[in-house]
């Protein structure tokens, strides 16, 4: 069909269709097993040049990484980008602080839920957005006990003996 239209092509709406500038460059698997996770905000990150190119080549890691709220600003702390080797001369610090841009409104509400709630805010995830800007999908979390995780990781076995037997056919 036409594509200029917004019709389907090949079975995909143009809304659909695979933007380029759109990619995950890493996730914090550890942080849903960890952290009883309630809501997630998408936070923009300050970046320097060669952070910007070493994340384009996928050098990085959130997995012990955290965010907190200090002095009215919201800060991330422990995250690794990998030095940009043709940068070495004006490059970046790895493991350096990075300022999180996100609204007055959601700074105020992440505030109260670290300071008056016992809340904990986790990186999920950092991509890339439609318009090629590194975003940071963050979680407020509640930290997990050994009980409730053996609980979560039991029904997840559940689930998946669940869909085994249904794929099988079972007959009871």
């Amino acid at each position: 069909m036409d594509r200029a239209a917004g019709r389907t092509y090949l079975g995909r709406t143009m809304a659909q269709e695979k933007n380029p500038n759109r990619k995950l460059i890493s996730e914090n698997r550890r942080a849903r097993y960890d952290y009883a996770i309630e809501d997630d905000l998408e936070a923009g990150i300050v970046l320097m040049g060669s952070e910007v190119k070493s994340l384009r080549t996928g050098q990085s890691n959130i997995a012990e990484s955290y965010a907190s709220v200090e002095n009215g600003e919201l800060w991330l702390t422990n995250a690794y980008i990998a030095p940009y080797e043709p940068a070495k001369t004006w490059g970046h610090e790895a493991k350096r602080r990075r300022k999180l841009l996100v609204k007055r409104k959601e700074l105020a509400r992440l505030w109260s839920a670290t300071q008056r709630e016992g809340m904990t805010v986790v990186p999920l995830s950092m991509y890339f957005d439609d318009k090629g800007r590194v975003k940071l999908k963050l979680g407020i979390a509640k930290g997990k006990k050994n009980h409730d995780k053996r609980a979560t990781e039991a029904e997840r076995d559940w689930n998946r003996q669940k869909g085994r037997l249904l794929k099988q056919g079972y007959q009871g």
